[in-house]
């Protein structure tokens, strides 16, 4: 390896040597090049041991570029500007790289070192890495274990100026209601029956979305990204995922580009950011950097989301405008009631704040502050406190984390003299405690959220809880030519309690097997738990039966793997079942309603006349019977995925794979859901910066399928033209409209967009 630089370049030179015919290298997407042969460069530009580039290649020159933070892991949503160019050869590989300094946040001068790790990794050899500085095993933390490099003097100190226009035509279609809500709603206050509705698609006119996105190098450690109207047309869609039984949200990655710059400083250990929450900015402003031991970063936006009202509403809001036609003044005073608060709502921005501050302490401890603001009509939310990160030797870290937060919520009336609101308080706490030695490490972490806690800006599963959980783990020395490589097992328990101090639920898990040659891994486990529901937490006052609560024990085996055997093909497969899983009694959609006891009751109730007064009776009362009220119940539980890639050529990868998951009831022997998730997709590279990207998804939950496809251009961050057509349908599925079966296919919504933007930029 050589490494070099003049006034604007840091150069880097690799000769890797190897037999030609045994390196693995294609012509993958950019940031793909890990699963086969390629070089790593790690620099820590203000060798603070706390966060770094990571830079890494393949044989063929394809770049992947991201985030090292220590005790975060690696963030490959980061894409920098730089030159990289590789070639297979009679001796192995050699790959160049220039990377401009424009391109890097950095402190440099007379006296002042980097960091620097380099790293080959030979993907056949098990994923070996062979590293230029010693790796301690028995030392935790990647960045306090790189070398040391300086002399960069000269450098020339440049202010950049990036611009990306963009612009995006698209059109779109969608199936809507053929009475949308204002049209039906004056029907129905002018005594107008409104006849069965089964949709009907609508194609919308051609849109023209212009957009800019700015980047200011203020100086070498300091940037300002603006952003007007950003677009993410080219931005992949969320995988399909199972939904059935989940009693709290699904956390959805990020992956809009201007949010991801510089995301690493923001996040902390307790998710009190997740900026999807920031749904359709108008304007948007960023500005990140790190001056001497202290980090900062604060973000403004408009979110133009919360009052982009739909077209039912819309609708509404045109519809109530003129009552003069409904002769019933009551009807009059609903119809106002349900236009008043859409009124005050409707093209209202949302202004959200966030500011995050760090400073080093000692050699590698940390303490920071962390705040967001979010404001709208009905609702605000203030959040903050403070967080601390210590390294108490080679092995230990610690880490803690304190917030508060105070939140008003609103209703809306038509008059706002009329609304009444109300403030809550809130506060949350985290910390985790781990070592790591050569073959043994350890955790001890928790989390605790009040009742009061809401972060409008943050991802939030659950309140009224304490989760205090502890894990151990073994690896055995590898051995690198032997068939079974390692052995490793781990082991963790966890209970949560609320803050009254009952217990919510506790597991067991206990798994080991070995590490093969080929990147070979067998696992087997067992996992035993138990879980405690209150009638509470589901709105109503008790269960079926007049229970105020419900509880199980599981027990669940599961095993899984995967291999490599070829540089061709991959694939890995899991599998598990686990009796005493609790059915919420949610049902899951059309095709699989609730199946409890309780239900089945109501139906006969109802079968046998009981719950109707068909006789007049002033004094009917209907039975209890027939409110089939919410009746979770133990059950059998598969669920079991896998997937398999084939990388047919250099150019063409495809991959497919599955997921099932089935609930059993254990007291009706029905099934409470059944959803099979299948996904295929494939990616064909042209070139190294062109492409043709194809993905397929059904989900069987709603026998619904969805396509995307994508050919893209991307000869730089920033420089790229994109077209893509998406399209959503079902096949014989309930219509949302009518709540009647359909037959054959009927398309949900569909669109074709055309997107080009271009990076301009400019040094002085």
């Amino acid at each position: 390896m050589l490494i070099g630089y003049d006034s604007k370049f840091l150069y880097f030179a690799f000769r890797c040597f190897d037999d030609p015919t045994k390196v693995r290298a294609t012509i993958p997407k950019r940031d793909s090049v890990f699963g086969e042969d390629n070089v790593r460069i790690y620099l820590d530009t203000f060798n603070d041991q706390r966060r770094a580039y990571v830079l890494a290649f393949n044989p063929l020159g394809i770049q992947a570029d991201g985030i090292q933070t220590e005790g975060q892991g690696m963030d490959l949503s980061v894409d920098i500007v730089m030159e990289s160019k590789g070639v297979i050869n009679s001796e192995g590989y050699v790959v160049e790289v220039a990377i401009p300094f424009k391109s890097l946040r950095y402190e440099a001068g007379k006296g002042k070192h980097w960091g620097l790790h380099v790293w080959r990794n030979i993907d056949r050899m098990n994923d070996e890495l062979d590293s230029w500085m010693p790796m301690e095993r028995g030392a935790s933390g990647t960045l306090n274990q790189a070398g040391k490099i300086t002399g960069f003097e000269g450098i020339s100190t440049e202010r950049t100026i990036e611009l990306i226009p963009s612009l995006t035509l698209s059109q779109d279609g969608a199936s809507v209601p053929v009475f949308r809500s204002g049209q039906r709603a004056l029907m129905e206050a002018q005594g107008i029956p409104v006849p069965v509705d089964r949709g009907r698609f609508v194609n919308h006119p051609v849109g023209f979305d212009p957009g800019l996105t700015a980047k200011f190098g203020i100086n070498p450690n300091t940037t300002l990204d603006l952003a007007i109207n950003p677009d993410f047309a080219q931005v992949e869609a969320d995988a399909t995922v199972n939904t059935a039984n989940q009693r709290f949200p699904i956390f959805f990655e990020e992956k809009r580009p201007f949010f991801l710059e510089g995301i690493e400083i923001f996040r902390t250990q307790i998710a009190a950011l997740h900026t999807r929450t920031i749904v359709d900015p108008d304007v948007a402003a960023k500005l990140t950097g790190k001056r001497g031991r202290t980090t900062y970063g604060f973000l403004y936006a408009s979110d133009n989301a919360p009052g982009n009202l739909g077209e039912n509403d819309r609708d509404l809001l045109r519809a109530t405008e003129d009552l003069s036609g409904v002769a019933s003044a009551a009807r009059r005073a609903q119809l106002l009631a349900a236009r008043g608060p859409l009124a005050r709502l409707v093209d209202r921005n949302a202004t959200v704040g966030i500011v995050r501050l760090k400073r080093d302490v000692g050699k590698e401890n940390s303490i920071g502050f962390f705040g967001t603001s979010y404001n709208f009509v009905d609702r605000n939310n203030y959040v903050g406190g403070f967080d601390a990160r210590f390294r108490f030797n080679k092995q230990t870290t610690l880490e803690v984390q304190a917030l508060g937060t105070n939140a008003r919520r609103c209703t809306l009336r038509t008059d706002p003299k009329d609304d009444r609101c109300s403030t809550l308080n809130g506060f949350v706490y985290a910390y985790n405690l781990s070592q790591n030695k050569r073959q043994w490490s350890w955790n001890v972490n928790g989390v605790g959220r009040t009742a009061g806690y809401i972060a409008d800006l943050g991802f939030t599963r659950r309140v009224n809880t304490n989760s205090q959980n502890f894990s151990v783990s073994y690896g055995s020395e590898p051995k690198t030519k032997a068939r079974i490589v390692s052995w490793q097992t781990s082991h963790y328990g966890g209970a949560t309690f609320d803050w009254q101090g009952r217990s919510q639920n506790f597991t067991y898990e206990g798994q080991v097997g070995p590490s093969l040659q080929r990147q070979t891994y067998i696992r087997v486990g067992y996992n035993t738990g138990y879980e405690r529901l209150f009638a509470f937490e589901f709105a109503t006052p008790t269960f079926a039966g007049g229970r105020p609560e419900v509880s199980a024990t599981s027990k669940n085996f599961f095993a899984y793997g995967g291999s490599t055997p070829t540089k061709r093909i991959s694939f890995n497969y899991f599998y598990g079942y686990r009796a005493g899983q609790l059915d919420y009694d949610f049902g899951a959609g059309r095709r699989y309603p609730r199946v409890s006891p309780s239900v089945f009751a109501a139906r006969a109730a109802a079968r046998d006349g009981l719950c109707t007064n068909r006789d007049g009776n002033p004094n009917f009362v209907r039975p209890a019977v027939c409110l089939a009220l919410r009746d979770p119940g133990e059950g059998g539980f598969l669920y079991t995925n896998g997937g398999i890639t084939y990388k047919a050529s250099n150019a063409l990868n495809m991959s497919l794979s599955f997921s099932k998951n089935r609930l059993v009831r254990d007291d009706t022997g029905r099934t409470a859901f059944d959803s099979n998730i299948y996904t295929f997709r494939t990616t064909y590279q042209f070139t190294r910066f062109a492409f043709a990207r194809a993905r397929l998804d059904y989900s069987s939950l709603t026998s619904n399928y969805r396509g995307q496809f994508l050919f893209g251009w991307t000869p730089n961050p920033g420089t790229a033209f994109y077209a893509g057509y998406n399209d959503d349908v079902n096949n014989g599925y309930f219509n949302p409209f009518s709540g009647q079966a359909d037959q054959g296919f009927r398309r949900n919504n569909r669109t074709f967009f055309i997107k080009a933007s271009y990076l301009f930029r400019r040094s002085f």
